[in-house]
């Protein structure tokens, strides 16, 4: 009997960076479900049409994706690992275009948002925010854009069979983006965990917040993000979203006992193994 193939949500179509981040941690063999939005790919893994999720959660150029925060919490999903891709964008058009021919350029807002130093010196392109780059490659190919390119990957070149025209168009060439692997269900341990990514809310007094961090400090534990997101229709109330690695990992769990004394609404999202590997 065949095995079935691993089912992974993603956002965007084939050869977008999600399903390239699907591909490094996963490996090729697995079967992508595309979905046009991050809460269509909660919804396939909450209806058991997918098995696994991976979600960009951060940008070393455009920051974190706050709304990507509240969905791993409101679905209640396990984090299980985390994957780190260099992002490397290109302009690609049809084959026979040249530079001088591009009147547009198209991608996703955030894409384009790491290229500006690129269009700065190219004020006649006129540039067009799409929602995915994988897709408007594949638009330039379906209807045969003589006077378009996209910015999007090599794996949509290779895909959708465009000439890459200009390379690595980036501002920052360390640029990166985190992703996370979600699964529906929390029970199955993990070997080797030694991060873990929480949310909780303090009180609105003198201290609070800090009386949780000193306790992480003190039992060793090395807090690598802290973001927080306001709570929908309460003033001064937040959540707190924590990532945080560990040696040893009694001090992490007695760490977490006494944080819950100080915390209202924990929840631990997720506990895996650190992948810091770009």
């Amino acid at each position: 009997m065949k095995q079935k193939k691993t089912r992974v949500a993603i956002q965007g179509i084939k050869a977008s960076f999600h399903e390239e981040a699907a591909f490094k941690f996963f490996g090729k063999d697995i079967e992508t479900i595309e979905c046009n939005s991050f809460k269509q790919t909660c919804e396939s893994l909450e209806n058991k049409e997918s098995d696994f999720v991976i979600m960009a959660i951060e940008n070393s150029i455009a920051g974190s994706l706050l709304p990507n925060y509240t969905l791993i919490r409101e679905y209640n999903f396990a984090v299980v690992g985390e994957v780190y891709l260099p992002i490397q964008l290109h302009l690609m058009a049809l084959p026979g275009v040249k530079f001088e021919d591009i009147k547009y350029a198209t991608s996703h807002p955030i894409a384009i948002r790491q290229c500006v130093d690129f269009f700065d010196d190219f004020p006649h392109i006129q540039v067009i925010e799409s929602n995915d780059t994988a897709a408007c490659a594949k638009r330039i190919k379906e209807e045969q854009l003589t006077d378009t390119v996209a910015i999007a990957n090599t794996l949509a070149a290779e895909l959708y069979g465009l000439n890459i025209i200009e390379r690595r168009i980036e501002s920052n060439k360390k640029n990166y983006t985190r992703f996370l692997v979600l699964r529906k269900d929390k029970t199955e341990e993990l070997q080797d965990i030694n991060k873990a990514s929480i949310c909780f809310q303090v009180g609105n007094h003198v201290g609070a917040l800090s009386k949780v961090l000193n306790i992480f400090a003190e039992q060793e534990v090395n807090l690598t993000k802290i973001q927080s997101m306001p709570v929908l229709g309460k003033r001064n109330e937040y959540y707190f979203y924590v990532d945080m690695e560990w040696n040893n990992m009694e001090q992490y769990d007695k760490a977490i006992r006494q944080t819950l004394k100080y915390t209202v609404n924990f929840n631990i999202l997720g506990e895996y193994q650190k992948n810091d590997k770009v």
